[in-house]
């Protein structure tokens, strides 16, 4: 089924968690969350923006039923605080996955990871780690993790993964997009060995003009008018999130995204994975590491 934002059914009691969610697909996905009933917790970097982005959802609905969280992917201390404050919610349903970084300059997180990596995989798997416990609490509940059809060209530099050595910042995007991929697939098979009431779902968005692209090359600027059309508008690229969160149809491991030209705008359905982010032994080898550098080990069996 073509699934839109009109496609999402009542939520009214329901509790979501949406990282990056004052600007973006974050924003219109805990927009439409809001617009059907949820609870939902805006996780944001910026505590301004932040408030700005909550603002404007309660003056579309005013008795939308709304929380800002500070959370810095950037920072794992920061990913521990806001886990801390969401775990006392009286319930979680949905983790939305969403906040992340593309193609910066080489920069580091708080702990000295690679930015990409350190952001878009080790931050998302060290707060879904962290929520595990309060998720199982409720029956039904799902991870949603974003990935991108950049993973097509990724791969993970398990000699470089932390850009010691070399940076190409595209490269090191791709690669912390396939690991979005290789986490979500290894979560959802350790999470049916553990039988835990909870599934993973990945999405990507297509291609679409948002703030994540603030890092392109000025040379870019003029073509962007031209190739705009093909780009997916902000409101549509959320609606594989949406799917992914609120499908009742959908299920662990399944992967959303534009079902348009080469998967870059439209509604949304099933979306390709390449060969390589199917590979479970990349994703254990992932896993372990990603344990290793966060501290953060959830504990589940092997799949």
């Amino acid at each position: 089924m073509a699934f839109t934002d009109a496609q999402v059914p009542d939520q009214s009691g329901r509790t979501f968690l949406v990282t990056g969610a004052n600007t973006g697909i974050g924003f219109e996905a805990a927009k439409a969350l809001a617009s059907k009933g949820a609870r939902v917790l805006l996780a944001c970097r910026d505590a301004r923006r932040g408030s700005e982005a909550l603002a404007q959802i309660k003056a579309a609905k005013p008795d939308a039923e709304l929380e800002l969280i500070l959370l810095d992917q950037a920072d794992l201390a920061s990913v521990r605080a806001a886990a801390e404050r969401v775990v006392a919610e009286p319930r979680l349903d949905v983790l939305v996955n969403n906040a992340g970084v593309m193609i910066p300059p080489l920069s580091r997180t708080a702990q000295g990871f690679e930015l990409q990596f350190g952001v878009n995989h080790l931050g998302t798997f060290a707060l879904t780690v962290l929520l595990l416990p309060k998720l199982r609490e409720t029956a039904g509940a799902r991870v949603v993790v974003t990935s991108s059809i950049a993973h097509r060209r990724g791969q993970i530099l398990w000699d470089d993964w932390n850009a010691d050595n070399t940076y190409n910042a595209t490269q090191y995007y791709g690669q912390s997009k396939l690991a979005n991929l290789l986490f979500v697939q290894e979560l959802d098979r350790r999470l049916r060995a553990a039988q835990a009431p909870v599934s993973a779902i990945g999405c990507h968005p297509g291609v679409s003009l948002t703030e994540l692209m603030r890092h392109l090359p000025p040379w870019t600027k003029p073509v962007l008018p031209v190739v705009r059309p093909l780009f997916n508008p902000v409101a549509a690229a959320a609606w594989p999130t949406l799917q992914a969160a609120t499908d009742p149809h959908a299920e662990g491991g399944d992967y959303f995204g534009p079902q348009g030209l080469w998967e870059m705008r439209g509604v949304s359905g099933p979306a390709g994975i390449e060969q390589r982010a199917a590979n479970a032994e990349d994703a254990r080898r992932l896993w372990d590491l990603s344990i290793e550098l966060t501290g953060i080990d959830p504990g589940l069996p092997p799949g």
